[in-house]
């Protein structure tokens, strides 16, 4: 994550591990396992339950870096908002796949999805699709609609994804999610929000007998480190931080 503050306001770095089956709701088990990561990352201190079978474990949100971790019915999520860098980034997540297969009887086999999130806000108040289009254009079969007199963009998010492999089991997402309203559009009061990107790499299919949760991770940490490096942060951060900064 190092220099990725750069261009953006706030970036995140997220791990979700879903499962084909309910994971556990027993109190002493679900306890258990906050308990370990706790001991581990002793900011971790306040724990809350948002709705039933939903559980959050989450350092307190005062300083511009923080962590958090939870439990839903079938997904496990950690979260680090704002890492220092890539090491601190990786070791919550790391941490908690490498205690699931024991506190909460994860197995391999078990595996439905494996995701590793990027994601980049820009604060803007202002018309988002008009910066998003801007920056990045749009796609060249509808290059000729911008010149229809009086349009103005409603919608523009644009989204890719492709695979990363031959079976297409580890497969990239690429998103924009603007949050101007026709509303906005219309009345010209527009609300400082977060304009935003992300790229998820995400793993489908149970572990084979060779392979861990943690280890996965690190595979599709790694990978996605890459197409942020390569490609997001001159084809489409450096271009939005650019157009935010003019305007």
């Amino acid at each position: 994550m190092e220099g990725y503050a750069a261009f953006c306001d706030d970036l995140y770095f997220n791990m979700n591990l879903a499962t084909q089956m309910d994971l556990p709701t027993q109190r002493e088990q679900v306890l258990y396992h906050f308990e370990q990561v706790r001991r581990t990352f002793p900011r971790m201190q306040n724990f809350y339950s948002r709705e039933p079978g939903e559980f959050v474990l989450e350092e307190d949100k005062e300083g511009e870096n923080y962590g958090w971790t939870s439990i839903e019915t079938r997904r496990i999520n950690c979260g680090i908002v704002n890492p220092k860098d890539y090491a601190q980034a990786c070791r919550l997540h790391r941490f908690v796949l490498e205690q699931v297969p024991y506190t909460l009887s994860i197995s391999p086999l078990d595996c439905e999805t494996l995701s590793v999130v990027f994601g980049f806000d820009f604060l803007f108040r202002g018309d988002q699709n008009a910066v998003l289009t801007e920056a990045l254009g749009v796609v060249p079969g509808f290059e000729k609609l911008l010149g229809i007199p009086g349009m103005q963009i409603l919608g523009h998010d644009p989204v890719i994804q492709f695979s990363l492999d031959d079976s297409c089991r580890t497969q990239c997402r690429i998103a924009c999610e603007t949050r101007t309203t026709a509303y906005q559009v219309r009345t010209g009061d527009y609300p400082e929000e977060p304009l935003s990107v992300y790229l998820t790499v995400r793993r489908f299919d149970s572990l084979g007998g060779q392979e861990d949760y943690a280890r996965e991770f690190s595979r599709l940490a790694a990978l996605g480190k890459e197409l942020v490096d390569d490609y997001l942060v001159d084809q489409v951060l450096r271009p939005l931080q650019q157009i935010i900064a003019l305007r």
